[in-house]
């Protein structure tokens, strides 16, 4: 990698430590829906490129199932699984094909399939129209 690559990862490293405030297990699930629904709704929010490649989803069969950080995983809101951003992390998925995208909230670890870059929920994959794809080409960025 080279030295320029080495500061642009670094500068997305510090900004994803500015959502440490949302990284604690007990927010409300009111105040996380909340979050994504003000981020959706403002067009004046920022967004930092992060990363791009495959992405997937996964949905009801999941349900109720305690995700990594703790909350109850729910196949109707957009949330999403990150190996390493904080939890509480907003991101902004783009289908690459389509140009189609949705906020989601990072609450679980994954995606446990080492070509693949990030898992959304049924919700999020329902509104990016991928949920026939399973797996399709994304841009993620950083909501500042």
């Amino acid at each position: 990698m080279s030295r320029l690559g080495l500061q642009i990862f670094s500068i997305c490293l510090i900004v994803t430590g500015m959502f440490a405030e949302t990284n604690d297990v007990n927010v409300t699930k009111s105040a996380q829906d909340t979050n994504v629904a003000n981020t959706e709704n403002n067009e004046s929010v920022k967004y930092v490129c992060y990363a791009s490649g495959k992405c997937s989803w996964y949905g009801s069969r999941f349900d109720s199932s305690r995700t990594a950080s703790g909350e109850k995983f729910d196949s109707s809101k957009k949330t999403a699984a990150h190996p390493r951003l904080p939890f509480g992390t907003l991101l902004k998925v783009t289908d690459i094909k389509t140009n189609k995208s949705v906020i989601v909230r990072v609450n679980d670890r994954g995606p446990f399939v080492k070509s693949r870059v990030l898992d959304i929920s049924y919700a999020a994959a329902k509104e990016l129209d991928v949920v026939g794809n399973g797996v399709f080409n994304a841009k993620i960025e950083l909501a500042q």
